[in-house]
């Protein structure tokens, strides 16, 4: 029998991997930067919640963040990080 939880995970994992697998089909950077912070969009995205909710996870400090005029950047490190633990 699957649990709840079970499919879940599952689900989260395919979104995880689609979503690499958009990233590797996107243009390299041509100056060779990896991309080492992530929006709060970015954020609410990858875990399919609401924009408040991902605001409310920054604002817990779970993973490094940093404001930058009124934006808000995640490091990606540590939200990556962060989420293993979580699954």
């Amino acid at each position: 029998m699957i649990l709840k939880t079970e499919v879940k995970t599952i689900m989260f994992e395919e979104k995880i991997a689609e979503m690499n697998q958009a990233v590797m089909e996107m243009p390299v950077q041509s100056e060779g930067f990896d991309k080492r912070t992530y929006t709060v969009d970015e954020i609410q995205d990858i875990l399919e919640i609401s924009r408040s909710s991902a605001y409310n996870l920054v604002k817990k400090n779970l993973f490094r963040s940093v404001r930058i005029g009124g934006h808000i950047r995640i490091s990606k490190k540590s939200f990556d990080e962060w989420l293993d633990t979580q699954l």
